[in-house]
């Protein structure tokens, strides 16, 4: 299927995109929601710290990017959800709208691991838009997802820390690989989820192998959101950045028809993409 794949410059999605094209799948388009007059938005749905730098996705993948900014808040907080206006989720419904509009997309890669309240609302949205979400992350256990994500190749950095055990100072920066024993300890010491699904870090993707260029962070400055003692929070602001081409390129074909190679891992959570397929046809029908 032709898949837009929803960015917010993390690991997550990111990755999905790769499970995506080793499934077949050939992404057209990135879309992206942003906030309008903040770094961090308080959003139940959307990461949008490290937004400085998602323009640069486009030309580090050749494809289009459609972004639109946030003008909605987290109004229906419960367990359901249905259309509402003046809600942030009906942002992306209109983003996906346009794209759906200017590049005949047939699916939606979402990098959703475990938060059902973010599920729920992919799901309305994709069903009113007659869209198949393509979540693969979905339930997968983090420690072996974390792992996975590593040893193919996605380059990553912490962008935020907001969790004990984490500090703004000397954690910030650091890529994902660096820092894995150190969030494996704090997952077995405290429960901190290793890959970030309780809000204990966020990250940005420099690199992975669906990436013709790579991207280059040139300056940037730490924020204190909150100097908490216990679990201070922090994120960084970037500032100057650029694309650089790499050293070893991967072959046109294989970005878009299952060319990215693990060790077998890609596509072990499809049960989610089933359902949720198996769901907007039955509505359909």
């Amino acid at each position: 299927m032709k898949v837009v794949a929803l960015i917010s410059g993390g690991k997550d999605s990111c990755y999905n995109m790769m499970q995506c094209v080793a499934s077949g799948h050939e992404i057209v388009a990135l879309a992206n929601l942003r906030p309008a007059n903040t770094d961090e938005l308080d959003s139940y749905m959307y990461q949008t710290v490290g937004h400085q730098a998602i323009d640069l996705y486009s030309e580090a993948m050749d494809l289009p990017l459609y972004r639109h900014t946030i003008q909605g808040s987290s109004l229906a907080i419960g367990r359901d959800y249905s259309q509402t206006e003046g809600d942030e989720v009906e942002d992306l419904f209109q983003l996906l709208h346009l794209v759906k509009e200017k590049e005949a997309v047939e699916a939606v890669s979402v990098g959703a691991i475990l938060s059902d309240y973010q599920r729920v609302r992919v799901e309305n949205v994709c069903l009113r838009l007659g869209l198949t979400p393509l979540a693969y992350l979905w339930r997968r256990d983090q420690d072996s997802l974390l792992s996975d994500m590593i040893s193919t190749g996605l380059h990553a950095i912490l962008i935020k820390v907001a969790a004990f055990g984490l500090d703004p100072d000397k954690h910030l920066g650091k890529p994902l690989a660096d820092m894995q024993p150190y969030l494996r300890q704090l997952s077995e010491k405290y429960g901190v989820h290793i890959c970030g699904e309780g809000g204990e870090y966020e990250t940005f993707t420099l690199d992975c192998p669906l990436f013709k260029k790579k991207i280059v962070i040139d300056a940037m400055e730490t924020v204190i959101h909150s100097a908490d003692a216990f679990a201070p929070v922090g994120y960084l602001r970037f500032t100057q950045m650029h694309v650089e081409n790499k050293h070893s390129s991967v072959p046109e074909g294989s970005r878009r028809r299952g060319g990215v190679r693990g060790r077998g891992e890609f596509g072990p959570s499809s049960a989610f993409v089933l359902v949720l397929a198996y769901f907007i046809s039955s509505a359909k029908a």
